[in-house]
């Protein structure tokens, strides 16, 4: 499962980041929201690279990062979904991950700082565009999991529907 698991996340995952951005450039066309150079500079602290000053960052920096990131996690969406974990309500849950991922790299390199401190207006745009990536990436990463059939946790509950303390576990 793992090993499926692996190359069906970088595929959903490389999806679901495709869709962030595109939606992030519509979004950057009404609004006139300049591009965020976060994502470069969280990825030259953490792996030492010189920062430029001033705000602009290289552009591969900021794509490897931006990407990257997102490519990756994907993997956790996908292992979630061979667990079973699929839909809507494990999208959502997928994207309170992705946004806690971002805000312990950004925090703890000290490029970001808490989204209780950000204008409401880029922490309603940053939440929108990252429950956008969890749910397209959850949408793949469902979609390709299925196909090895019903996760371990959905064989499960088709035992006795609803949460039952006399159900125990699967057999091995």
């Amino acid at each position: 499962m793992m090993k499926r698991a692996l190359w069906e996340g970088l595929v959903a995952g490389a999806s679901g980041v495709l869709v962030m951005t595109l939606g992030e450039k519509v979004e950057q066309r009404l609004t006139g929201r300049p591009d965020s150079h976060v994502p470069a500079r969280v990825l030259q602290r953490l792996t030492g690279m010189r920062e430029r000053p001033g705000g602009r960052q290289p552009v591969p920096v900021n794509l490897a990062m931006h990407f990257g990131q997102g490519v990756l996690l994907g993997v956790l969406r996908s292992v979630m979904a061979h667990a079973g974990l699929r839909g809507p309500w494990s999208s959502a849950k997928f994207a309170v991950v992705r946004l806690t991922n971002d805000q312990i790299l950004e925090n703890a390199t000290g490029v970001g700082a808490p989204p209780p401190t950000w204008p409401r207006g880029e922490l309603v745009v940053d939440l929108l565009h990252k429950t956008v990536y969890a749910f397209a990436t959850g949408v793949v990463a469902d979609a390709l999991a299925a196909r090895s059939g019903p996760g371990p946790g959905q064989r499960h509950a088709a035992l006795r529907p609803g949460r039952h303390a006399g159900v125990g576990p699967l057999p091995r």
